[in-house]
Formats: structure tokens, sequence, C-alpha cells
């Protein structure tokens, strides 16, 4: 029993905590202010009410309210309150909240209507330890077989294709003619003319480019052949069925040599020769090396951190970093030309499935701030108005737009100067930890 009531104390003193920062204020909008509300209202309706005998945008008021009911102007009227009682309920309580508020009508007539805004302020945040943290960063080595392979990818991409007179081989490409057959009549799909196939790229069904091996231009050929069973088209998975095959030309891969010409196409700065090519590959792979380890470094500190935390995230905050995700995963979707929709169908999920799968990185994205705003006041790291500004103005020429585009485009200098305060906390905690 002791046991039990134990838990119970854990609940409420987390309950407790959690209605620290959840504050409900009352604002009742009522006189001139929501009459002047529901007259602009009736105005805005009349111009498209239809009630039998009147023309549109000429029925009096007393007939339309008898029509359609006073109720039918109280919704509009309180979209148009709403913002205005927002501000009275953020003057009266003195709160600055972090979120979106939550809003509830209370009660609504004719006469007033009273909002009920939820206000989610900053929670109380204590970090037991954010210096000396002993962790080290990782040093980016390249390997040579990095440099390599990285050689051979830039080859293959500048690598010649030249005819041969030849048989064909393995790594040719082959241009050909094809039209397939099941039980001797032809199947939708199964043609293709001048098709430029890569023999051992696996591109067609299994056979199929082994069995060109050997042949010349010109040359024809029947390819007795099976469709794989789970082929995606039911009615071929699993069966069999002829190509017939005309080649009309063979090419080979000739790689580039490191020549003049080669560089010359190349078009890299300082890049003329093999061995400032290999320096210049060098140089990028450990740049991106030196990237991914920073962001792992930054992510293992902050996750240090975050071990050494007393906080009580309200579930709203987490709730609005859940929204914000799912509409920049949408967007993603979307530039690669799928709908969420669509999205849902390929996964068998659904919305619900998504959000749940992001509550942990919100919770994560929402904590490190907290966290990071907490050092940045307790080092005292600012940036001035006037240093934004400058920032802005060279970001804007990165990329060739306005200052005001710019700023526009991030939300505002304010904005600007919160993103750098947060690098400059970054940097501090980094500097704190070595």
């Amino acid at each position: 029993m002791a046991k039990e009531k134990e838990v119970k104390t854990n609940e409420e003193k987390d309950e407790k905590l959690a209605n620290k920062n959840r504050h409900t204020v009352e604002i009742k909008i009522e006189g001139e202010e929501w009459k002047n509300a529901l007259d602009k209202t009736f105005q805005k309706k009349q111009k498209t009410a239809q009630v039998d005998g009147f023309r549109k945008g000429k029925v009096p008021r007393e007939i339309y309210e008898k029509h359609f009911g006073k109720e039918s102007l109280y919704l509009d009227a309180a979209d148009m309150v709403v913002q205005e009682a927002y501000n009275k309920a953020l003057e009266s309580s003195k709160l600055v909240p972090v979120i979106q508020p939550n809003v509830d009508i209370k009660e609504i007539n004719e006469e007033s209507i009273t909002f009920i805004f939820t206000l989610i302020t900053t929670p109380e945040i204590k970090i037991k330890k954010y210096k000396g943290l002993n962790i080290v960063k990782e040093e980016a080595k390249v390997e040579n077989e990095e440099i390599e392979h990285q050689l051979n990818h830039i080859l293959d991409e500048y690598t010649e294709l030249v005819t041969k007179d030849g048989a064909i081989e393995n790594g040719d490409i082959a241009v050909i003619d094809y039209e397939g057959f099941k039980d001797k009549v032809p199947f939708d799909g199964g043609k293709g003319e001048n098709h430029s196939l890569e023999i051992g790229s696996g591109t067609f069904i299994p056979g199929f480019e082994e069995q060109l091996i050997g042949l010349k231009v010109n040359e024809e050929k029947d390819l007795d052949l099976t469709f794989p069973e789970e082929y995606h088209a039911k009615d071929l998975a699993g069966q069999k069925v002829v190509f017939h095959v005309k080649v009309n030309e063979v090419k080979q891969k000739v790689k580039r040599e490191f020549d003049k010409d080669f560089f010359e196409d190349l078009a890299i700065e300082g890049v003329v020769d093999e061995k400032s090519l290999r320096e210049h590959i060098e140089n990028e792979i450990k740049a991106h090396k030196e990237a991914d380890l920073e962001n792992k470094y930054v992510d293992e500190l902050l996750e240090k951190v975050g071990e050494n935390v007393e906080v009580d995230i309200p579930e709203e905050m987490v709730n609005e970093e859940v929204e914000r995700l799912f509409k920049r995963f949408e967007r993603n979707m979307q530039m690669q030309g799928i709908s969420i929709d669509l999205y849902y169908q390929f996964t068998q999920s659904k919305k619900e499935d998504l959000l749940n799968q992001m509550e942990p990185e919100a919770f994560k994205n929402v904590l490190y701030r907290l966290m990071l705003e907490e050092i940045m006041n307790l080092e005292k790291i600012e940036v001035s108005e006037k240093d934004a500004s400058k920032e802005a103005e060279e970001l804007a020429k990165k990329y060739n737009i306005t200052k005001e585009q710019f700023l526009e485009e991030i939300g505002g200098i304010e904005m600007l100067q919160y993103e750098l305060k947060m690098e400059k906390t970054i940097d501090k905690l980094k500097e704190l930890n070595k």
C-alpha cells in the first residue's frame, strides 16, 4: 500500500509541475466592441444571403435573423474579436507564451462572448552540468581506399563510349531492338527499339543480358527466358517467354587517360594533374567527414547535457514541434512528387502513425532548445541588432536577394538574432568542453 501511495504522490507532483507552465486566462468581449463585430458579420453575410422576396444584399437584419437565427452570426464575429481578446489576455496576465494558445469559447450570446485562453509559458529548467563533459571530438581521417574509390567514380563519369566491331562482352553497351512473346503472342510492355542496355547491369530479367554476350552487329537471336515468380506484372510472373532480339550497335566503355584534355574537361580550379586531383579528392572527403563529425560531436554534447537536466516539458510544446516536423516532411515529399496520401498508401500507414514516430525527435528538439536557451542566459550571450543586420546583408548577398526579402523569408530581424545567439551558444558549449 505504501508503494501505491508513493506512485500516486509522484504522479500528482508531475501533474503539478506540468500545470505550473499552463495558465488559463478568461477574457470577456461585450458592449460596443461585440455589437460592432456582430454588425460587421451581418453586413458580410447579407451580401450572399438568399431569402425569398428579397434581392441579394437587401435582406433586412430582422428578417435575416428570423430566417437564419442570431446564432448564425456568432462564430464569424468571434473570429473578428479573438485577436483583440488574445492581446487583452497577454496584457492582463503579463505572461509570455512559447507556443500558440489553445482557445475555447466559454459562453457566447447576443450580449457578449467569453474566451478561455490556455497559455503555455517556458518551463523552468535546471542544468546540473554543462561544462567539462569529457566528450572528445573524433578526428577526420581519409584512407587511400576512399580516394581510389572516388577517383574511379570520377573516371567512370567521364568514360567515353566507343563503337566496336567485335562481339558483345560483359560491360559493353548493346543497342538493341527486342520484342517479347508469350505462347507466340506479343505481350504489353515487351517491345523496344534502339534500347541501350549495359550488359551486366541486371536491368532486364535474369538471363537476358547474359544471352546477348557473343552476338555482333546485325545478328538476331531468340532468347528463351522465364520471368521471376515475384515479377510485378502478375500475368507474366513465373511465365516462360521468348524475346526476339536484334543487335543494332555495340559500344565499348573506354576510360579516360590523365591527360591535358581530361583535366580541361574536368574544369576544377587548381587541378592540373593526377597528384592535384588526388589532393582535391582527399580535401573534399576530409571536409565532408569533418562536417559530419562536428555534427556528431555537438549531438553528443547536447545528449550529455540532457542527462544532467531537470525540466518538465508541457505536452503542448512537444505537440507543436511534432506538427512542425510533419509539415516539413510533407513538403519534402511534395518536392519529390509524392503526396502525403500516396505516402500513406505506399507505407500502409496513417497520419497518427507518422506523428507517433516523430514524437521522440520532437521531444529532443524542444529539450535541446530549452537547454541552449538556459545556457545562453547563464553565459549572458547576446547578439546586437546591428550585428544581426550586418549578417542579414551578407546572407542576402550570398542568396542573391535583397536584405528585406531575406528577413521576410526567415521571420524578421528578431528571429535572425535568436538564431545567431543559438549558434554562439553552441560555440560556447564546445569551448567549455575542450
